[in-house]
């Protein structure tokens, strides 16, 4: 048998809760609970994932010091 608790939290939590309950079709609250754990503890594997909206980085055709060079 699972051992069950009850924890206190604010109306608005418990809207947010509800709300992502449903979003993510969940059966309970604590599954919910769990998910977002779960998320928390996971490593984005990159940080394009974290920003999508981020170019792509590309060299310029000379570096710096190559200019410098040229220059002399």
């Amino acid at each position: 048998m699972v051992a069950r608790t009850t924890i206190q939290v604010d109306g608005e939590t418990l809207k947010l809760l509800e709300q992502l309950k449903s979003e993510r079709r969940a059966r309970s609250y604590g599954e919910v609970v769990k998910q977002l754990i779960i998320e928390s503890k996971t490593l984005e594997k990159s940080e394009k994932g974290a920003l999508p909206k981020l170019k792509r980085f590309e060299r310029e055709k000379l570096d710096r010091l190559d200019r410098l060079l040229v220059m002399d």
